[in-house]
Formats: structure tokens, C-alpha cells, sequence
């Protein structure tokens, strides 16, 4: 279902001032890639035809740690069919996709810090011949202290998994925000509790594979991978294979997902880019599910103590916040994780002061990354719950207190986050009518429970990982002879409808029809660079660059009409797919307009850049560039469960969301985005959950690793909310991450509402429901004992 609060009519200032040609913004738009994918004419990475490649494997830790004190890999050369064999001596450099967090090699150097790393890798003939020669490797490793859990990491005694990380502290961030005393002083409620969060994986349909071709007579590299970040791979290739970057080209083809989990180069790319070198020609890697689990970079296992102060009214008059996070054994994005949490505890509500205390832990386990929704979904969660049973001990309904503190753009946070648009009073007015709240809520039968909570999330952060003064983003235009129009972006399509949120824009700015337009995306050789897909940047950073780009080369459209009509640019009137002179039949059609422009210069290129204002770019204290962005998107929503006392079993009924997503460029996809978003959150609040024994997997596939089926999908009914940003394109920003935030704490909301137990524990798994049932039940009985005894 898709409706749609409208706070403005269809863009038609600075953007399209004066065309009237087709409309092709804010309507729902089938994806330009649709096609090829359901009729399986898309090509992957793993379908890529690549001649005679030689297959690639990779030799994996047997230990969780441990010192290497040798790699004996002669054998395995010797072997018939085995062109090239690799361990970490063969990389120049280590990688990491934050520049000041790089320690993670390719292959383990050293020492290995987890069960399943890379400590080295073969090409061969055939996979058999692949699989004999990693069994011919000897390995030699001195086994070390293994810490599995961040409270063991940080013990004094704890052997250092990295020599110039004391502690096992990746980043500690230490941040106050306001009198937080004085906050506390002042609330008529204060309360604390903990929560403890599983480590999520990103269960994207595809397996990681990768080919790369090399050119021995020419020293070239060309790189074809499942990957979200084609940039930051082809900097990381360079780096790792001490390459000149211009002698390399990386292609992205269809992706089948990412969540994340794709959002940084991982080793496997390094890995076969060194063989396909060390062989001189193509090396296919194509890794199993078990693989993915092992490169992992999901959602860290998270600890976290929260103290909120409130009024009788439902303010929030100081928070005090402390995050230990399970990070696995190498740095990642771990430092950019732990910064998220904290920051985006500002920028939802109005709060008086703010405490944040944050422990990135490096442990013995496959390291963690960045996930949809990145860093701030477990705190999400602990917030909205805590807040909930507040609002119940005050007897306030929890659209109330989520009123009390709403914010007012524009809004400049305690934090220094800028806050240019909000529609989340309009989101919560949706979903407390669609849901019948004020009639159902605690008036449903025993089992059956509602329960509600808001979130928000960034439009790309305002600063890039890698900080180089470009801007954030830039498309090209080609129009050529035949009058078609080629957009030319290094944006990752990964499922998500990019490139044709992309063409819609640049078809809605130009008046043309959607079909005039092509797309050209990710590769080096022929695109220009983009940071890539994450942090939701693409809509907003690219579609603006694409906008721009549009504008240019309709100005240059209609200069052109102009002086072949023999008139100021000023009276031409621009149709789309012609113009005409201001009050006159004398007019051009689109052919005829074409040749004029490229009568002078040939065929036409004009770019587009965009990048985020100076005051969306956060504060000047350490770590303040993460959270910061140009547009800030808002979502309320209600869930309702029914849930099983003898088992512990949940059932979601039903989801009712609304969205704040600026201004919706194509709904089909913005609805379908904020669905999926749903659904994954209902994955974390529920089931999903990677578990370790001594360092080994216990759930590296996707029978043990329980993710949610279409049969336990709910209907999942979406509002969008456009509240019109001044900065994204067309008003436009986030849709795809921010509903993710709020499912878990509606979930554990309704479940109190049902059953009255609130879960400090996710997932909401039915032994854990079961558990916290019967000891509610033992608790009431001894209330019940006691106040029956005499005084």
C-alpha cells in the first residue's frame, strides 16, 4: 500500500522552471533493470563469461589465534594444474577502507586474529586441482589466548590482538553534550536499564565472487566484483598490489545485494587480483555461503547501559548513554560504528544534555562492518524501549511523549547535526490512525499487543571516507547525433533503484521521455568516480549531481535552439521533446535542436557536481563529521503481534509505517525501500543471530542462520510523508534504512502489550520470550505471596 501525505505539489521551481514537457518525477517508475532480472538475462559476477579462467581458493585459519611461524606451500606448487599460489608476503601493504584504521592484510601476516581468516590462496586448472593444492600447505601456528567476547578482551591480562591497541580498544569516544546533572536534577523520572544485542550478518541473496584479468605485457588489471564501493576497491587493489591506480580498471556488474556487507574492499578482491597477477591471466574466486559469513562485516554484538531523565510531561531532560561493542578482529569501519551510535542519539527528539560513552572491542571473531542502518539500531532500540516503559510508569501514552519532543526545523542539535526538515508529527498522526491505536491499544486479547516508536537516519554522510577536497558526487551527460542522452555515474545500482531514480531526473529536468535516456554505471575505464553505495548518499548526493548536469545541458539545449531560430534564449519556450519561439508557431524538434547543439563542438559531454554545505558538516570536536548530513529522514510506526504464552512464539500480525522521505522521485521504489527495511529489522528483533563456539561458526549457512520467509512476512502498510528538504533533489532524501531503526523496539512494545514483559535481550527468539514469561510469572506469584501476609 502506498499513500502519500503531500506537503507541496509536484517540484516545479528552480528544477524545471520552464519546461513543459513529460512528467517523470513522483510517479511510480518500473526499474529501468527490471527486466533483466526477472528473466535472468541479468549478468552477475559469478555469470560473467571469462574464457579459460583459472579457479581460485583460498586456505582459511584453522585456529582463532595464533603466531604464523611458517607457510610451506612447495608442494602445493609442485602440483600439476596449480599456476600461482600466494600467502600475505605477497602484498605491499595492509588495507582498510578508514584510512587512519588500516591493519588487516589481504593474507594473515604474522599472525592470525580469527577462525576462518586467509592465510593463503591458490589458482588452478580446475577445482579439484584447486582443493588438492590447498590441502598440500603446511602450516605452522603457535596458538594464542582467544577472546571471544569483548568483556574477555578487555581484561588487563589480555594479550593484545593488535601491539598498539592497549586494551583491545579500537576507538573509545568519550562526548557530553549540555549539564547532564543538572538534567537528571530537574526530571520527575529517571531511570536505567541494559540491553544486550546478537551479531547480525547481512544475508545478501548473492555469494561474493570476483574475477580479475591480468596483463602481464601491459601490467594491467581488470577487476569485475560483487562490490558497493567501486572507488574505494580500486584504491585498495593499488594499494595492496603496489600498482600504479591508473593501470587498473574495476567494473561493478548486477549486485544481488548488499546491506552493507559490500560497503568496504574486502580481502577476497585483493586476494584474486594478486593470483590472476601471480598466474598472468584470469582467476575466477567464487566463495560458498560459508565464505560470506567468514568475510562477514555485519552488525556487531552490542552491550549497551541507558539513563533517561523525564518530566511528568514527557520531556526528555538528559540521556546518558555507554555502547561496548563487539568488533571482531580488525579495524573496518568499526571506528565510524561506534561514532554513529553515539551521534545518532541527537537529531530524533529534543533533549536537554546528552552523555556518550563508546568501546569499539577488538575480539577473535570475523570482523564486524557497517549494516543497514549503520551504528545506530541497537541504540535506536534501547532508547525507544526505555522510553516506552517510562511513558507507562508516568501513565502517558507513548505518542504523547514522543510528541513532547519533537523537533522544529530548521533544528541545530546539541551535537551540531543541522536538521533542515522533519515530517515526523505528520508520520505519527498516520500510524496512530491507521492503527486504530487510541481504540485498540491495551484493549486486545490476552496475547495480542500493539506497540509503536520512531527513528531516523542520515542522507549520505557529510563527509566522505576518503576526504580528498572532491566533490561528493559527479555525472556526465553525453548527447550524441542519433539524439540520445547517456548518463554516465560511478553510482552503485545494488538493487536499490538508482540509476533509475537517475534517469527519471535528468528525464524531469530535460521535459524527455524516460526512453530517450541510457545508463552507463561503475566502471573506472568510462565513469566518473563515486564514493559508492552507503550511508543512503545516492539519491540525494548523485541525484543532485544528476540534476545539475541536466540543467547544464538544457541550457546549452536551448542556447542553441535559440540562435538557430535567430532569438534571445530567454523567448524560447522548452517543450521536452522540441521548443518553439515564445508566442509564435517558428519551433524546433528535439532532432532539430540536436544538430544545432552539436553543429559547433561534435558530440556533447557536460557534468554535474554536488556536495554537501559547510553547515551540514558537523562540529569541530573529534568524530564529529560522523552523523553529520545534508538531510535527515523521519519514520513512525506500529506493530501489532500476537504471541504465544506456552511457547514463546511471536507472530507479527501487521506493520503499519510511515515514512519521511522528502519528496518520493519514484513511490514503487521508495515503498518497496522502506518494505525491506521493515523486513530486515523484524530479521534482527526476531531470529537473527550469529553465534561462535571457541571461534568456529555455528551458523555460517542459511538453514542454521534463520532469516525471515515470505510466510512470515506481514502485511506491511506504508505512508510516505514528504516534507520537501531544501537541499535534496526535488526535495528528495533517505528512504531505505530509517524504517529499519524503529521495527525492533514496536516489536518488544507490542509484546509488552500482549503479554507485559519487556525484552532487554534481541532477538526476541521464543526460548528468550518463554524465559522472560515465566520469570514474570514467579515474580507476580512471590507479589502476590506477599501481599497476602500479614503487616
Amino acid at each position: 500500500m502506498d499513500t502519500r501525505v503531500r506537503s507541496h505539489p509536484l517540484p516545479a521551481s528552480g528544477e524545471r522552471a520552464g519546461v513543459r514537457g513529460e512528467r517523470s518525477v513522483g510517479i511510480a517508475t518500473p526499474l529501468v533493470d527490471g527486466i533483466e532480472k526477472v528473466t535472468g538475462r541479468a549478468r552477475y559476477t559469478a555469470d560473467l563469461p571469462a574464457g579459460e579462467a583459472l579457479v581460485g581458493r583460498i586456505l582459511r585459519s584453522p585456529v582463532a589465534h595464533g603466531v604464523i611461524r611458517g607457510i610451506d606451500t612447495a608442494r602445493a606448487r609442485a602440483l600439476p594444474g596449480v599456476r600461482a599460489v600466494i600467502t600475505g608476503l605477497d602484498f605491499a601493504a595492509p588495507y582498510g577502507v578508514i584510512p587512519i584504521a588500516q591493519n588487516e592484510w589481504p593474507l594473515a601476516r604474522e599472525r592470525v586474529r580469527y577462525r576462518g581468516e586467509p592465510i593463503a590462496a591458490v589458482a588452478a586448472v580446475d577445482e579439484a586441482t584447486a582443493e588438492a593444492a590447498l590441502a598440500a600447505i603446511e602450516l605452522d601456528i603457535e596458538p594464542l589466548p582467544a577472546y571471544f567476547a569483548a568483556a574477555d578482551a578487555r581484561a588487563p591480562d589480555a594479550v593484545r590482538l593488535h601491539d598498539n591497541k592497549p586494551g583491545n580498544l579500537e576507538r573509545e569516544v568519550d562526548q557530553c553534550f549540555g549539564d547532564v546533572e543538572a538534567g537528571f536534577a530537574a526530571a520527575d523520572l529517571v531511570r536505567e536499564a541494559t540491553f544486550h544485542y546478537a551479531e547480525v550478518a547481512h544475508g545478501q541473496i548473492e555469494r561474493n565472487a570476483a574475477i580479475a584479468t591480468y596483463e602481464p605485457e601491459r601490467d594491467r588489471l581488470t577487476s569485475h566484483s560483487t562490490t558497493q564501493v567501486p572507488y574505494y576497491l580500486h584504491l585498495t587493489l593499488a594499494q595492496c598490489l603496489g600498482m600504479d591506480a591508473s593501470r587498473i580498471r574495476v567494473v561493478k556488474p548486477f549486485v544481488g545485494g548488499g546491506f552493507g556487507h559490500r560497503v568496504e574492499p574486502l580481502n577476497f578482491e585483493m586476494v584474486v587480483g594478486a593470483l590472476a597477477r601471480a598466474a598472468g591471466g584470469t582467476v575466477r574466486l567464487l566463495q560458498s555461503r560459508e565464505d560470506s559469513f567468514f568475510t562477514h562485516r555485519g552488525r556487531p554484538e552490542t552491550d549497551i547501559r541507558l539513563k533517561l531523565g523525564l518530566t511528568k510531561a514527557g520531556r526528555i531532560t538528559a540521556v546518558d548513554c555507554e555502547i561496548v561493542q563487539r568488533g571482531g578482529a580488525y579495524g573496518g569501519y568499526g571506528l565510524v560504528t561506534i561514532l554513529y551510535a553515539g551521534a545518532l542519539l541527537h537529531a530524533l527528539y529534543e533533549v536537554g544534555a546528552v552523555r556518550y560513552r563508546g568501546y569499539r572491542v577488538y575480539t577473535n571473531t570475523p570482523p564486524n562492518g557497517a549494516m543497514r542502518g549503520h551504528g545506530a539500531v541497537d541504540a535506536r532500540h534501547a532508547f525507544e524501549a526505555l522510553l516506552d516503559a517510562m511513558a507507562q510508569e508516568l501513565v502517558l501514552d507513548p505518542f504523547a511523549v514522543r510528541r513532547a519532543n519533537l523537533i522544529t526545523t530548521p533544528y541545530r542539535t546539541l551535537n551540531d547535526l543541522q536538521v533542515n526538515s522533519c515530517g515526523l508529527p505528520a508520520a505519527l498522526d498516520w500510524v496512530e490512525q491507521a492503527s486504530q491505536w487510541k481504540e485498540r491499544r491495551g484493549k486486545l486479547p490476552r496475547g495480542r499487543g500493539l506497540g509503536m516508536a520512531c527513528s531516523h537516519y542520515v542522507s549520505g554522510s557529510a563527509k566522505p571516507v576518503h576526504w580528498s577536497g572532491e566533490p561528493h558526487a559527479v555525472v556526465n551527460l553525453k548527447l550524441d547525433f542519433d539524439g540520445s542522452i547517456t548518463v554516465l555515474t560511478g553510482a552503485s545500482d545494488i538493487g536499490q533503484g538508482s540509476s533509475t531514480l537517475l534517469i527519471q531526473v535528468v528525464a524531469e529536468v530535460l521535459g524527455v521521455p524516460m526512453a530517450r535516456i541510457r545508463i552507463v554505471t561503475t566502471d573506472s575505464a568510462l565513469t566518473p568516480k563515486d564514493n559508492g553505495s552507503y550511508s543512503s548518499r545516492v539519491s540525494f548526493m548523485v541525484g543532485n549531481a544528476a540534476l545539475r548536469a541536466a540543467q547544464e545541458l538544457l541550457r546549452i539545449l536551448v542556447a542553441a535552439a535559440a540562435k538557430r531560430l535567430g532569438v534571445e534564449p530567454g523567448r524560447v519556450d522548452w517543450l521536452g521533446e522540441g521548443c518553439r519561439v515564445e508566442g509564435s508557431d517558428r519551433g524546433l524538434d528535439f532532432a532539430e535542436v540536436v544538430s544545432a547543439a552539436l553543429a559547433e563542438a561534435g558530440t556533447l559531454t557536460v557534468k554535474g557536481t554536488w556536495s554537501t554545505p559547510p553547515e551540514t558538516q558537523g562540529g569541530k570536536f573529534r568524530g564529529a563529521a560522523v552523523g553529520s548530513s545534508a538531510g535527515f529522514s523521519y519514520a513512525a510506526q506500529v506493530v501489532e503481534v500476537a504471541v504465544d504464552e506456552e511457547t514463546g512464539a511471536v507472530k507479527v500480525e501487521r506493520v503499519w509505517v510511515a515514512h519521511d522521505c522528502g519528496f518520493a522521485i519514484n513511490p514503487l521504489a521508495v515503498t518497496g525501500q522502506v518494505q525491506g527495511a521493515i523486513w530486515m529489522g523484524m530479521g534482527q528483533a526476531l531470529q537473527e543471530e550469529a553465534q561462535y563456539h571457541d571461534g568456529l561458526h555455528l551458523r555460517a549457512n542459511f538453514l542454521d542462520y534463520r532469516i525471515p520467509t515470505i510466510a512470515e512476512s506481514p502485511p506491511i502498510e506504508v505512508q510516505l510523508v514528504e516534507s520537501d528538504d531544501p537541499l535534496g533533489p526535488f526535495g528528495a532524501k533517505e528512504a531505505s534504512e530509517g524504517g529499519l531503526h524503529g521495527f525492533p523496539p514496536a516489536l518488544t512494545s507490542a509484546i509488552a502489550d500482549a503479554v507485559g514483559i519487556r525484552l532487554a535481550e534481541l532477538p526476541a527468539t521464543p526460548d528468550r520470550v518463554l524465559d522472560a514469561i515465566e520469570r514474570k510469572q514467579r515474580a507476580d506469584k512471590l507479589a502476590a505471596a506477599r501481599a497476602r501476609r500479614p503487616q
